[in-house]
């Protein structure tokens, strides 16, 4: 990674923390661009340089891993069945995020409940590199076989759930995040996926 992306991933970062800060402390609405710049230390110009609105900083978190979940699958051997090694690279995705870090995300994301529909863990073109990466794995032709592109969509969908389950969430008895993807991913693998086309 060059010098110049460091230094933007660390303002980008700077920026996210001040904004889940304030999400927190005066409701999501409540907070102006402004006071996000103030509080990063960071000017007006530099944060629009950075964040596209304010909603982006509370969504891009999710999209982001799209990549991550990517390269963890094809970091994933050869043999492994489809649907445990995406469910697996989309897990370990989930549970490699700071927890303090995640705490505060979600506190944020509390005070801006109308963007939970909006949540998606993927963009399409990672979605699209998935389904070509498991119909690799499963030996079918994505083009003619709708089987690997379901089964992306299904556990995608399933860790979506998991991750609303956990966001919203805000009753005494708590749940992880990985706890609440993990079981979701859970009841959409299996056998089924298994069978030679």
């Amino acid at each position: 990674m060059s010098l110049r992306e460091r230094q933007r991933r660390q303002i980008r970062g700077e920026i996210q923390r001040a904004a889940y800060e304030l999400f927190a402390a005066q409701g999501f609405g409540e907070v102006t661009t402004e006071q996000i710049a103030a509080a990063a230390g960071v000017s007006a110009s530099t944060y629009f340089r950075h964040v596209r609105s304010k909603e982006d900083l509370l969504l891009d978190p999710v999209r982001e891993g799209g990549s991550k979940i990517v390269a963890l699958l094809e970091e994933r051997t050869e043999d492994e069945p489809a649907d445990i090694a995406l469910a697996q690279a989309i897990l370990t995705r989930s549970t490699t995020l700071a927890p303090q870090e995640l705490e505060q995300w979600r506190a944020a994301f509390q005070t801006a409940p109308h963007l939970l529909e909006r949540v998606a863990l993927i963009t399409p073109e990672h979605r699209t590199r998935l389904v070509e990466l498991v119909a690799q794995r499963m030996g079918r032709d994505e083009g003619q076989d709708s089987t690997p592109g379901l089964l992306v969509h299904l556990l995608l969908a399933a860790a979506e759930f998991g991750y609303l389950q956990w966001l919203r969430n805000t009753t005494q008895q708590e749940m992880s995040l990985a706890v609440c993807v993990e079981g979701a991913l859970d009841a959409v693998t299996g056998e089924r996926w298994r069978a030679q086309g």
